[in-house]
């Protein structure tokens, strides 16, 4: 049996780099599912872009869908990397399809959201732009309340050094959602 990590983090936090850090360099057979091909690569007609009040039915959607393929990966053997935000407002769903398999949850966290946006507006391959609601999704989740012993403060560290931050949450259980 598998594991699942959720990956999670404002847009310019690294969630999609560290993710594939981690999945090419796993050590059992690894999956690494980017939601936002869930969303932008598989809604065809219909779309409402995510943070949008109006997309609260198709987030649903997409989040049942991804921890839906998460924990069959997961059930198959496979180490399961999560990239996507994934805000603790989204977490019952892939509690609810774990069963007995781990699930982990790390919130990576950049300095400031200024940081964020810096990054965001530099990055030419994917991903949102839109600065005022970069800043809002750092906000959301600068406060995760009980969540936040699932925070990484990414400030100085390499993608090398993110990712074994994170085997090493994951090894000793502090990044575990009970």
């Amino acid at each position: 049996m598998g594991s699942v990590l959720i990956l999670t983090g404002p847009p310019g936090a690294g969630k999609s780099t560290v993710a594939d850090v981690l999945a090419r360099s796993s050590r059992v057979a690894s999956v690494h599912l980017h939601t936002d091909d869930f969303y932008d690569r598989f809604i065809k007609s219909g779309y409402v872009l995510p943070w949008l009040p109006e997309s609260q039915k198709q987030n649903e959607t997409v989040t049942h869908a991804v921890a839906t393929a998460a924990f069959a990966y997961a059930r198959g053997g496979y180490f399961v990397i999560v990239d996507g935000i994934v805000g603790p407002w989204f977490v019952e769903p892939y509690r609810a399809a774990a069963g007995d398999i781990p699930l982990h949850y790390a919130v990576l966290r950049p300095e400031s959201a200024d940081l964020a946006v810096k990054r965001v507006m530099q990055r030419r391959t994917h991903g949102l732009q839109a600065e005022d609601v970069v800043r809002e999704l750092y906000r959301q989740l600068s406060d995760l309340g009980i969540f936040e012993k699932h925070a990484l403060d990414t400030t100085g560290l390499s993608i090398d050094e993110t990712a074994e931050r994170l085997r090493t949450g994951m090894a000793d259980g502090r990044l575990l959602l009970g």
